[in-house]
Protein backbone atom coordinates (compact mmCIF):
# COMPACT_ATOMS: atom_id res chain seq x y z
CA UNK A 1 0.00 0.00 0.00
CA UNK A 2 2.90 2.31 0.81
CA UNK A 3 4.32 1.69 -2.69
CA UNK A 4 0.91 2.41 -4.23
CA UNK A 5 0.67 5.60 -2.20
CA UNK A 6 4.09 6.72 -3.31
CA UNK A 7 3.16 5.92 -6.91
CA UNK A 8 -0.01 8.05 -6.64
CA UNK A 9 1.93 10.96 -5.23
CA UNK A 10 4.45 10.59 -8.04
CA UNK A 11 1.66 10.77 -10.61
CA UNK A 12 0.35 13.97 -9.01
CA UNK A 13 3.79 15.55 -9.06
CA UNK A 14 4.41 14.62 -12.70
CA UNK A 15 1.05 16.00 -13.92
CA UNK A 16 1.39 19.08 -16.15
CA UNK A 17 -1.58 20.79 -14.45
CA UNK A 18 -2.08 21.95 -10.90
CA UNK A 19 -3.66 19.11 -8.93
CA UNK A 20 -5.74 19.68 -5.80
CA UNK A 21 -7.30 16.74 -3.92
CA UNK A 22 -10.31 17.63 -1.76
CA UNK A 23 -12.01 15.54 0.91
CA UNK A 24 -15.79 15.24 1.19
CA UNK A 25 -15.61 17.86 3.96
CA UNK A 26 -14.37 20.42 1.43
CA UNK A 27 -10.87 20.60 2.91
CA UNK A 28 -7.69 20.25 0.87
CA UNK A 29 -6.01 16.87 1.39
CA UNK A 30 -3.20 16.97 -1.16
CA UNK A 31 -1.66 19.32 -3.74
CA UNK A 32 1.21 19.02 -6.19
CA UNK A 33 4.11 21.31 -6.99
CA UNK A 34 2.26 22.84 -9.97
CA UNK A 35 -0.52 23.92 -7.59
CA UNK A 36 2.06 25.62 -5.36
CA UNK A 37 3.47 27.54 -8.31
CA UNK A 38 0.01 28.43 -9.69
CA UNK A 39 -1.53 29.68 -6.45
CA UNK A 40 1.60 30.99 -4.71
CA UNK A 41 1.12 28.98 -1.52
CA UNK A 42 3.53 26.52 0.09
CA UNK A 43 2.15 23.02 0.35
CA UNK A 44 1.86 23.11 4.13
CA UNK A 45 -0.16 26.35 3.89
CA UNK A 46 -2.86 24.58 1.86
CA UNK A 47 -3.20 21.14 3.49
CA UNK A 48 -6.31 20.89 5.72
CA UNK A 49 -7.47 24.36 4.61
CA UNK A 50 -11.00 24.77 3.17
CA UNK A 51 -10.97 24.85 -0.60
CA UNK A 52 -12.52 28.37 -0.52
CA UNK A 53 -9.01 29.72 0.17
CA UNK A 54 -8.37 29.29 -3.57
CA UNK A 55 -11.67 30.86 -4.66
CA UNK A 56 -12.56 34.59 -4.89
CA UNK A 57 -15.11 35.84 -2.37
CA UNK A 58 -17.77 36.52 -4.97
CA UNK A 59 -17.64 32.97 -6.35
CA UNK A 60 -17.63 30.99 -3.09
CA UNK A 61 -21.40 30.54 -2.75
CA UNK A 62 -21.68 29.23 -6.30
CA UNK A 63 -18.67 26.97 -5.74
CA UNK A 64 -20.23 25.35 -2.67
CA UNK A 65 -23.32 24.54 -4.72
CA UNK A 66 -21.17 23.06 -7.53
CA UNK A 67 -19.21 20.90 -5.06
CA UNK A 68 -22.36 19.62 -3.36
CA UNK A 69 -23.85 18.77 -6.73
CA UNK A 70 -20.74 16.89 -7.79
CA UNK A 71 -20.47 14.96 -4.51
CA UNK A 72 -24.07 13.83 -4.99
CA UNK A 73 -23.17 12.33 -8.36
CA UNK A 74 -19.38 12.05 -8.77
CA UNK A 75 -18.42 11.12 -12.30
CA UNK A 76 -15.39 12.07 -14.41
CA UNK A 77 -15.63 15.51 -16.04
CA UNK A 78 -12.81 15.94 -18.56
CA UNK A 79 -10.91 19.14 -19.26
CA UNK A 80 -12.75 21.27 -21.83
CA UNK A 81 -16.19 20.04 -20.76
CA UNK A 82 -17.25 23.57 -19.98
CA UNK A 83 -16.38 23.73 -16.28
CA UNK A 84 -14.69 27.12 -15.97
CA UNK A 85 -14.25 28.91 -12.64
CA UNK A 86 -12.40 31.96 -11.31
CA UNK A 87 -9.50 31.28 -8.92
CA UNK A 88 -7.59 33.31 -6.35
CA UNK A 89 -3.85 33.41 -5.69
CA UNK A 90 -2.13 33.97 -2.36
CA UNK A 91 -1.53 37.67 -3.25
CA UNK A 92 -5.27 38.17 -3.84
CA UNK A 93 -5.11 38.35 -7.63
CA UNK A 94 -7.68 36.36 -9.58
CA UNK A 95 -7.45 34.46 -12.85
CA UNK A 96 -9.53 32.25 -15.15
CA UNK A 97 -9.26 28.48 -14.88
CA UNK A 98 -10.55 25.38 -16.59
CA UNK A 99 -11.07 22.33 -14.37
CA UNK A 100 -11.43 18.59 -14.81
CA UNK A 101 -12.84 16.47 -11.99
CA UNK A 102 -12.59 12.84 -10.96
CA UNK A 103 -13.26 10.98 -7.72
CA UNK A 104 -11.73 7.96 -5.98
CA UNK A 105 -12.71 6.03 -2.88
CA UNK A 106 -9.98 5.79 -0.23
CA UNK A 107 -9.78 4.32 3.27
CA UNK A 108 -10.47 7.84 4.56
CA UNK A 109 -13.50 8.32 2.30
CA UNK A 110 -14.24 9.91 -1.07
CA UNK A 111 -11.50 12.08 -2.52
CA UNK A 112 -12.21 14.54 -5.33
CA UNK A 113 -9.24 15.23 -7.60
CA UNK A 114 -9.31 18.53 -9.49
CA UNK A 115 -6.90 19.26 -12.29
CA UNK A 116 -6.69 23.05 -12.68
CA UNK A 117 -5.38 24.84 -15.77
CA UNK A 118 -4.76 28.57 -16.02
CA UNK A 119 -6.68 29.87 -19.05
CA UNK A 120 -5.91 33.57 -18.58
CA UNK A 121 -3.81 33.76 -21.72
CA UNK A 122 -6.43 31.93 -23.77
CA UNK A 123 -9.20 34.20 -22.48
CA UNK A 124 -7.09 37.24 -23.30
CA UNK A 125 -6.43 35.92 -26.79
CA UNK A 126 -10.15 35.27 -27.30
CA UNK A 127 -10.96 38.78 -26.08
CA UNK A 128 -8.36 40.23 -28.44
CA UNK A 129 -9.74 38.22 -31.36
CA UNK A 130 -13.24 39.45 -30.51
CA UNK A 131 -11.97 43.03 -30.29
CA UNK A 132 -10.29 42.74 -33.68
CA UNK A 133 -13.39 41.13 -35.15
CA UNK A 134 -15.58 43.93 -33.80
CA UNK A 135 -13.11 46.49 -35.05
CA UNK A 136 -13.19 44.91 -38.50
CA UNK A 137 -17.00 44.88 -38.46
CA UNK A 138 -17.09 48.55 -37.48
CA UNK A 139 -14.62 49.38 -40.21
CA UNK A 140 -16.79 47.47 -42.68
CA UNK A 141 -19.98 49.22 -41.55
CA UNK A 142 -18.43 52.68 -41.17
CA UNK A 143 -18.96 53.69 -44.81
CA UNK A 144 -22.61 52.59 -44.59
CA UNK A 145 -23.10 54.53 -41.34
CA UNK A 146 -21.49 57.63 -42.82
CA UNK A 147 -23.72 57.27 -45.87
CA UNK A 148 -26.81 56.99 -43.66
CA UNK A 149 -25.77 60.09 -41.73
CA UNK A 150 -25.18 62.08 -44.89
CA UNK A 151 -28.53 61.04 -46.33
CA UNK A 152 -30.27 61.94 -43.05
CA UNK A 153 -28.77 65.44 -43.13
CA UNK A 154 -29.90 65.92 -46.69
CA UNK A 155 -33.33 64.66 -45.67
CA UNK A 156 -33.63 67.32 -42.98
CA UNK A 157 -32.83 69.96 -45.57
CA UNK A 158 -35.43 68.54 -47.96
CA UNK A 159 -38.13 68.48 -45.29
CA UNK A 160 -37.35 72.01 -44.19
CA UNK A 161 -38.28 73.62 -47.52
CA UNK A 162 -41.23 71.37 -48.39
CA UNK A 163 -43.94 73.14 -46.37
CA UNK A 164 -43.53 76.58 -47.96
CA UNK A 165 -42.92 75.08 -51.39
CA UNK A 166 -46.14 73.05 -51.25
CA UNK A 167 -48.11 76.16 -50.29
CA UNK A 168 -46.76 78.01 -53.31
CA UNK A 169 -47.54 75.10 -55.62
CA UNK A 170 -51.10 74.88 -54.34
CA UNK A 171 -51.63 78.57 -55.05
CA UNK A 172 -50.11 78.35 -58.55
CA UNK A 173 -52.13 75.27 -59.46
CA UNK A 174 -55.44 76.63 -58.14
CA UNK A 175 -55.16 80.04 -59.80
CA UNK A 176 -54.20 78.37 -63.07
CA UNK A 177 -57.37 76.28 -62.77
CA UNK A 178 -59.45 79.43 -62.11
CA UNK A 179 -58.07 81.17 -65.19
CA UNK A 180 -58.60 78.07 -67.33
CA UNK A 181 -62.27 77.94 -66.32
CA UNK A 182 -62.79 81.63 -67.09
CA UNK A 183 -61.13 81.24 -70.47
CA UNK A 184 -63.31 78.21 -71.18
CA UNK A 185 -66.44 80.25 -70.42
CA UNK A 186 -65.45 82.95 -72.90
CA UNK A 187 -64.26 80.51 -75.55
CA UNK A 188 -67.40 80.87 -77.77
CA UNK A 189 -66.96 84.66 -77.78
CA UNK A 190 -63.18 85.05 -77.65
CA UNK A 191 -60.74 82.60 -79.19
CA UNK A 192 -57.83 82.32 -76.78
CA UNK A 193 -56.18 78.99 -77.58
CA UNK A 194 -52.71 80.25 -76.68
CA UNK A 195 -53.91 81.43 -73.26
CA UNK A 196 -55.56 78.08 -72.58
CA UNK A 197 -52.36 76.34 -73.65
CA UNK A 198 -50.28 78.54 -71.38
CA UNK A 199 -52.57 77.81 -68.44
CA UNK A 200 -52.26 74.12 -69.09
CA UNK A 201 -48.48 74.41 -69.07
CA UNK A 202 -48.63 76.20 -65.72
CA UNK A 203 -50.75 73.40 -64.29
CA UNK A 204 -48.43 70.73 -65.68
CA UNK A 205 -45.39 72.51 -64.24
CA UNK A 206 -47.09 72.73 -60.85
CA UNK A 207 -47.93 69.03 -60.97
CA UNK A 208 -44.34 68.14 -61.83
CA UNK A 209 -43.05 70.37 -59.03
CA UNK A 210 -45.52 68.79 -56.59
CA UNK A 211 -44.27 65.36 -57.55
CA UNK A 212 -40.70 66.54 -57.06
CA UNK A 213 -41.55 67.75 -53.56
CA UNK A 214 -43.32 64.50 -52.79
CA UNK A 215 -40.23 62.56 -53.82
CA UNK A 216 -38.03 64.80 -51.68
CA UNK A 217 -40.22 64.12 -48.65
CA UNK A 218 -40.35 60.41 -49.42
CA UNK A 219 -36.56 60.35 -49.56
CA UNK A 220 -36.35 62.33 -46.33
CA UNK A 221 -38.91 60.01 -44.68
CA UNK A 222 -40.91 63.09 -43.70
CA UNK A 223 -44.05 62.66 -45.75
CA UNK A 224 -47.09 61.14 -44.08
CA UNK A 225 -47.90 57.66 -45.32
CA UNK A 226 -50.93 55.49 -44.73
CA UNK A 227 -49.46 52.08 -44.06
CA UNK A 228 -51.54 48.93 -44.42
CA UNK A 229 -50.94 45.26 -44.91
CA UNK A 230 -50.51 44.44 -48.58
CA UNK A 231 -49.36 41.66 -50.87
CA UNK A 232 -46.40 42.72 -53.02
CA UNK A 233 -47.51 40.35 -55.76
CA UNK A 234 -50.90 42.09 -55.96
CA UNK A 235 -49.33 45.56 -56.11
CA UNK A 236 -46.92 44.47 -58.86
CA UNK A 237 -49.76 42.93 -60.87
CA UNK A 238 -51.89 46.08 -60.52
CA UNK A 239 -49.10 48.40 -61.67
CA UNK A 240 -47.87 46.09 -64.45
CA UNK A 241 -49.61 47.93 -67.31
CA UNK A 242 -48.30 51.27 -66.06
CA UNK A 243 -44.79 49.81 -66.03
CA UNK A 244 -45.23 48.55 -69.58
CA UNK A 245 -46.22 52.03 -70.75
CA UNK A 246 -43.33 53.57 -68.81
CA UNK A 247 -40.76 51.20 -70.32
CA UNK A 248 -41.89 51.68 -73.92
CA UNK A 249 -41.86 49.21 -76.78
CA UNK A 250 -38.13 48.42 -76.74
CA UNK A 251 -37.98 47.11 -73.17
CA UNK A 252 -39.67 43.84 -72.22
CA UNK A 253 -41.18 43.52 -68.75
CA UNK A 254 -40.96 40.04 -67.18
CA UNK A 255 -42.23 39.04 -63.75
CA UNK A 256 -41.58 36.04 -61.53
CA UNK A 257 -43.81 36.23 -58.46
CA UNK A 258 -43.33 33.64 -55.74
CA UNK A 259 -46.51 32.10 -54.33
CA UNK A 260 -47.27 32.24 -50.63
CA UNK A 261 -45.77 35.68 -50.03
CA UNK A 262 -46.43 37.03 -46.53
CA UNK A 263 -47.93 40.54 -46.36
CA UNK A 264 -45.80 43.60 -45.65
CA UNK A 265 -46.79 46.83 -43.94
CA UNK A 266 -46.41 49.64 -46.47
CA UNK A 267 -48.18 52.38 -48.41
CA UNK A 268 -49.31 50.83 -51.72
CA UNK A 269 -48.83 54.14 -53.53
CA UNK A 270 -45.23 54.26 -52.39
CA UNK A 271 -44.57 50.68 -53.53
CA UNK A 272 -45.92 51.68 -56.93
CA UNK A 273 -43.62 54.71 -56.86
CA UNK A 274 -40.63 52.46 -56.17
CA UNK A 275 -41.48 50.28 -59.17
CA UNK A 276 -42.06 53.22 -61.49
CA UNK A 277 -38.85 54.99 -60.42
CA UNK A 278 -36.78 51.85 -60.96
CA UNK A 279 -38.52 51.19 -64.28
CA UNK A 280 -37.62 54.69 -65.49
CA UNK A 281 -33.98 54.18 -64.47
CA UNK A 282 -33.89 50.79 -66.19
CA UNK A 283 -35.44 52.19 -69.39
CA UNK A 284 -32.85 54.97 -69.53
CA UNK A 285 -30.06 52.41 -68.98
CA UNK A 286 -31.30 50.36 -71.98
CA UNK A 287 -31.70 52.85 -74.86
CA UNK A 288 -31.38 50.04 -77.41
CA UNK A 289 -33.83 47.80 -75.59
CA UNK A 290 -33.56 45.00 -73.10
CA UNK A 291 -35.44 43.23 -70.33
CA UNK A 292 -36.64 44.40 -66.94
CA UNK A 293 -37.26 41.52 -64.53
CA UNK A 294 -39.35 41.95 -61.38
CA UNK A 295 -39.07 39.04 -58.95
CA UNK A 296 -40.48 38.34 -55.50
CA UNK A 297 -39.42 35.77 -52.91
CA UNK A 298 -39.43 35.07 -49.19
CA UNK A 299 -36.17 35.79 -47.36
CA UNK A 300 -35.21 34.62 -43.87
CA UNK A 301 -32.52 36.96 -42.54
CA UNK A 302 -30.35 35.49 -39.78
CA UNK A 303 -28.25 37.45 -37.29
CA UNK A 304 -24.98 37.08 -39.20
CA UNK A 305 -26.50 38.46 -42.41
CA UNK A 306 -28.28 41.27 -40.55
CA UNK A 307 -25.07 42.28 -38.76
CA UNK A 308 -23.43 43.16 -42.07
CA UNK A 309 -26.22 45.56 -43.09
CA UNK A 310 -26.88 48.84 -41.26
CA UNK A 311 -30.43 48.99 -39.95
CA UNK A 312 -31.36 45.43 -40.94
CA UNK A 313 -32.77 43.19 -38.22
CA UNK A 314 -33.09 39.39 -38.24
CA UNK A 315 -36.48 38.01 -39.26
CA UNK A 316 -38.63 37.08 -42.23
CA UNK A 317 -38.83 39.51 -45.13
CA UNK A 318 -40.57 39.85 -48.46
CA UNK A 319 -37.87 40.27 -51.10
CA UNK A 320 -38.39 42.21 -54.33
CA UNK A 321 -35.65 42.23 -56.97
CA UNK A 322 -35.75 44.56 -59.97
CA UNK A 323 -33.08 43.68 -62.54
CA UNK A 324 -32.12 45.05 -65.95
CA UNK A 325 -29.46 44.13 -68.48
CA UNK A 326 -28.57 47.71 -69.26
CA UNK A 327 -25.41 49.79 -69.07
CA UNK A 328 -24.75 49.17 -65.38
CA UNK A 329 -22.91 51.43 -62.94
CA UNK A 330 -19.30 51.60 -61.71
CA UNK A 331 -18.56 51.35 -57.99
CA UNK A 332 -18.04 55.10 -57.50
CA UNK A 333 -21.50 55.81 -58.92
CA UNK A 334 -23.15 53.15 -56.76
CA UNK A 335 -21.65 54.83 -53.68
CA UNK A 336 -23.64 58.01 -54.42
CA UNK A 337 -26.72 56.47 -56.06
CA UNK A 338 -29.07 57.09 -53.11
CA UNK A 339 -28.12 60.74 -52.69
CA UNK A 340 -30.78 63.25 -53.78
CA UNK A 341 -30.04 65.18 -56.97
CA UNK A 342 -27.14 62.87 -57.85
CA UNK A 343 -27.56 61.73 -61.44
CA UNK A 344 -25.38 60.60 -64.31
CA UNK A 345 -28.02 61.64 -66.86
CA UNK A 346 -27.49 64.72 -69.05
CA UNK A 347 -28.70 68.02 -67.63
CA UNK A 348 -32.47 68.34 -67.86
CA UNK A 349 -33.08 64.62 -68.29
CA UNK A 350 -33.26 63.56 -64.65
CA UNK A 351 -33.84 65.01 -61.19
CA UNK A 352 -31.58 62.58 -59.35
CA UNK A 353 -34.41 61.71 -56.95
CA UNK A 354 -35.48 58.31 -58.28
CA UNK A 355 -33.19 56.13 -56.17
CA UNK A 356 -33.17 58.61 -53.29
CA UNK A 357 -36.95 58.22 -53.09
CA UNK A 358 -36.66 54.43 -53.17
CA UNK A 359 -34.15 54.60 -50.31
CA UNK A 360 -36.41 56.83 -48.22
CA UNK A 361 -39.52 54.69 -48.71
CA UNK A 362 -37.78 51.40 -47.94
CA UNK A 363 -35.90 52.57 -44.87
CA UNK A 364 -39.02 54.19 -43.43
CA UNK A 365 -40.75 50.80 -43.71
CA UNK A 366 -37.84 49.33 -41.67
CA UNK A 367 -36.59 47.54 -44.76
CA UNK A 368 -33.29 47.48 -46.61
CA UNK A 369 -32.31 48.32 -50.17
CA UNK A 370 -29.10 47.34 -51.93
CA UNK A 371 -27.72 47.87 -55.43
CA UNK A 372 -25.54 45.42 -57.33
CA UNK A 373 -24.32 46.62 -60.68
CA UNK A 374 -21.50 46.08 -63.15
CA UNK A 375 -20.77 48.18 -66.23
CA UNK A 376 -21.97 46.43 -69.35
CA UNK A 377 -23.78 43.72 -67.36
CA UNK A 378 -26.74 45.45 -65.76
CA UNK A 379 -28.17 46.46 -62.42
CA UNK A 380 -30.14 44.64 -59.74
CA UNK A 381 -31.90 46.50 -56.93
CA UNK A 382 -32.81 44.21 -54.02
CA UNK A 383 -35.45 45.42 -51.58
CA UNK A 384 -36.27 43.68 -48.30
CA UNK A 385 -39.48 44.61 -46.47
CA UNK A 386 -40.36 43.05 -43.09
CA UNK A 387 -43.21 40.55 -43.17
CA UNK A 388 -46.24 41.35 -41.00
CA UNK A 389 -48.81 39.18 -39.31
CA UNK A 390 -51.64 41.54 -40.29
CA UNK A 391 -54.21 40.39 -42.81
CA UNK A 392 -54.51 42.09 -46.21
CA UNK A 393 -57.75 44.15 -46.28
CA UNK A 394 -60.25 43.97 -49.11
CA UNK A 395 -60.23 46.25 -52.15
CA UNK A 396 -61.52 49.79 -51.48
CA UNK A 397 -64.82 50.82 -53.03
CA UNK A 398 -64.69 53.13 -56.05
CA UNK A 399 -65.06 56.83 -55.25
CA UNK A 400 -67.97 58.94 -56.47
CA UNK A 401 -67.19 62.17 -58.34
CA UNK A 402 -66.94 65.23 -56.06
CA UNK A 403 -70.14 67.13 -55.37
CA UNK A 404 -70.79 70.76 -54.43
CA UNK A 405 -71.61 71.93 -50.95
CA UNK A 406 -75.11 72.74 -49.77
CA UNK A 407 -74.42 75.77 -47.66
CA UNK A 408 -72.41 73.96 -44.98
CA UNK A 409 -70.04 76.13 -42.93
CA UNK A 410 -66.30 75.51 -43.17
CA UNK A 411 -63.84 77.27 -40.85
CA UNK A 412 -60.51 77.67 -42.68
CA UNK A 413 -57.33 78.28 -40.65
CA UNK A 414 -54.29 79.10 -42.79
CA UNK A 415 -51.39 81.46 -42.03
CA UNK A 416 -50.27 81.80 -45.67
CA UNK A 417 -52.42 84.62 -47.20
CA UNK A 418 -52.39 83.35 -50.79
CA UNK A 419 -53.21 79.80 -49.70
CA UNK A 420 -55.98 81.09 -47.42
CA UNK A 421 -57.47 83.13 -50.24
CA UNK A 422 -57.40 80.37 -52.85
CA UNK A 423 -58.86 77.72 -50.51
CA UNK A 424 -61.68 80.06 -49.52
CA UNK A 425 -62.40 80.83 -53.15
CA UNK A 426 -62.60 77.15 -54.08
CA UNK A 427 -65.15 76.42 -51.37
CA UNK A 428 -67.22 79.58 -51.75
CA UNK A 429 -67.80 79.07 -55.45
CA UNK A 430 -68.72 75.42 -54.85
CA UNK A 431 -71.56 76.15 -52.46
CA UNK A 432 -69.96 76.30 -49.00
CA UNK A 433 -70.19 79.08 -46.45
CA UNK A 434 -66.64 79.99 -45.46
CA UNK A 435 -65.20 81.45 -42.26
CA UNK A 436 -61.54 82.41 -42.56
CA UNK A 437 -58.86 82.76 -39.87
CA UNK A 438 -55.19 83.70 -40.31
CA UNK A 439 -54.06 82.13 -37.03
CA UNK A 440 -55.08 79.66 -34.36
CA UNK A 441 -56.07 82.35 -31.89
CA UNK A 442 -58.26 84.06 -34.50
CA UNK A 443 -59.93 80.72 -35.31
CA UNK A 444 -60.70 80.08 -31.63
CA UNK A 445 -62.24 83.56 -31.36
CA UNK A 446 -64.43 82.87 -34.42
CA UNK A 447 -65.50 79.50 -33.00
CA UNK A 448 -66.51 81.16 -29.74
CA UNK A 449 -68.52 83.94 -31.43
CA UNK A 450 -70.09 81.99 -34.30
CA UNK A 451 -73.70 81.29 -33.25
CA UNK A 452 -74.50 78.73 -35.91
CA UNK A 453 -73.28 75.28 -36.81
CA UNK A 454 -69.68 74.76 -38.05
CA UNK A 455 -69.57 71.57 -40.09
CA UNK A 456 -65.82 71.16 -40.61
CA UNK A 457 -62.64 72.79 -39.31
CA UNK A 458 -60.14 72.90 -42.21
CA UNK A 459 -56.78 73.83 -40.71
CA UNK A 460 -53.16 73.93 -41.76
CA UNK A 461 -50.83 71.81 -39.62
CA UNK A 462 -47.64 73.90 -39.51
CA UNK A 463 -48.35 77.45 -38.32
CA UNK A 464 -46.49 79.95 -36.12
CA UNK A 465 -47.39 80.30 -32.43
CA UNK A 466 -50.09 77.61 -32.49
CA UNK A 467 -49.96 74.39 -34.52
CA UNK A 468 -53.02 72.99 -36.24
CA UNK A 469 -53.35 70.09 -33.81
CA UNK A 470 -53.66 72.43 -30.83
CA UNK A 471 -56.12 74.63 -32.75
CA UNK A 472 -58.30 71.57 -33.41
CA UNK A 473 -58.17 70.38 -29.79
CA UNK A 474 -59.13 73.78 -28.38
CA UNK A 475 -61.97 74.35 -30.82
CA UNK A 476 -63.27 70.81 -30.30
CA UNK A 477 -63.34 71.57 -26.57
CA UNK A 478 -65.66 74.47 -27.44
CA UNK A 479 -67.65 72.45 -29.97
CA UNK A 480 -67.63 68.75 -29.06
CA UNK A 481 -67.98 66.47 -32.07
CA UNK A 482 -66.67 69.04 -34.57
CA UNK A 483 -65.08 67.27 -37.57
CA UNK A 484 -61.53 68.29 -38.53
CA UNK A 485 -59.68 68.08 -41.84
CA UNK A 486 -55.98 68.89 -41.63
CA UNK A 487 -54.10 70.16 -44.67
CA UNK A 488 -50.35 70.05 -45.07
CA UNK A 489 -47.58 68.77 -47.27
CA UNK A 490 -45.22 68.32 -44.35
CA UNK A 491 -46.51 67.61 -40.83
CA UNK A 492 -43.14 67.47 -38.97
CA UNK A 493 -44.44 64.41 -37.12
CA UNK A 494 -47.23 66.40 -35.42
CA UNK A 495 -50.07 64.20 -36.67
CA UNK A 496 -48.28 60.95 -37.31
CA UNK A 497 -46.60 58.25 -35.29
CA UNK A 498 -43.25 57.14 -36.77
CA UNK A 499 -44.29 58.49 -40.15
CA UNK A 500 -47.67 56.74 -40.19
CA UNK A 501 -50.92 58.70 -40.07
CA UNK A 502 -53.11 57.89 -37.08
CA UNK A 503 -56.31 56.08 -37.96
CA UNK A 504 -58.66 58.80 -36.66
CA UNK A 505 -56.95 61.71 -38.46
CA UNK A 506 -58.23 63.23 -41.72
CA UNK A 507 -55.43 64.77 -43.79
CA UNK A 508 -55.34 66.25 -47.27
CA UNK A 509 -51.84 66.70 -48.63
CA UNK A 510 -50.78 69.94 -50.26
CA UNK A 511 -50.83 70.78 -53.05
CA UNK A 512 -54.31 69.35 -53.49
CA UNK A 513 -56.75 69.63 -56.36
CA UNK A 514 -60.19 71.13 -56.08
CA UNK A 515 -61.76 67.74 -56.75
CA UNK A 516 -59.75 66.10 -53.99
CA UNK A 517 -60.71 68.76 -51.44
CA UNK A 518 -64.41 68.60 -52.34
CA UNK A 519 -64.42 64.82 -52.18
CA UNK A 520 -62.86 64.70 -48.72
CA UNK A 521 -65.15 67.40 -47.32
CA UNK A 522 -68.24 65.68 -48.71
CA UNK A 523 -67.17 62.39 -47.13
CA UNK A 524 -66.47 63.98 -43.73
CA UNK A 525 -69.78 65.87 -43.73
CA UNK A 526 -71.71 62.75 -44.76
CA UNK A 527 -70.13 60.74 -41.95
CA UNK A 528 -70.99 63.44 -39.41
CA UNK A 529 -74.59 63.98 -40.58
CA UNK A 530 -77.38 63.48 -37.99
CA UNK A 531 -77.79 59.76 -37.42
CA UNK A 532 -74.40 58.93 -38.92
CA UNK A 533 -72.38 59.56 -35.79
CA UNK A 534 -73.22 59.88 -32.10
CA UNK A 535 -70.72 62.74 -31.75
CA UNK A 536 -72.32 65.44 -33.89
CA UNK A 537 -70.88 68.91 -33.33
CA UNK A 538 -72.61 70.84 -30.57
CA UNK A 539 -73.02 74.64 -30.28
CA UNK A 540 -70.17 76.45 -28.52
CA UNK A 541 -70.00 76.03 -24.77
CA UNK A 542 -70.69 79.19 -22.80
CA UNK A 543 -69.62 80.08 -19.33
Amino acid sequence: MEVAGQFAVGLLESAPDAMVCVARSGHIALVNAQAERLFGYRREELIDQPLEILIPDGARVAHRAHLAQYLADPYPRPMGAGLELPARRRDGSTFHTEISLSAIDTDDGLLVIAAIRDTTERVQLQAERERLRSQAERAKLQPQMQESGRLESLGQLAGGVAHDFNNLLAVISSYAAFVSEEVAKDAPRIDLPSVRGDMRQIQLAAERAAELTHQLLAFARRDVVQMRALDLNVVITQVEQLLVRTLGEQVVLATSLAPGMRPVLADPGQIEQILVNLAVNARDAMPSGGTLMVQTSVADIDESHAASRVGLLPGQYACMKISDNGAGMPADVIGHAFEPFFTTKPKGEGTGLGLATVYGIVTRAHGHVQIYSEPGIGTTVTILLPATGQAVPGMPASQDPPCDGKGETILIVEDEPAMREVTGRILTRRGYKVLVAASGHEAIDIAERQPGHIHVLLTDVIMPRMQGKEVAERIQALRPGLQVLFMSGYTQGILDSQGMLKADVNLIEKPFTEARLLTMLAKIIANSAPGASPAAEQPPKTG
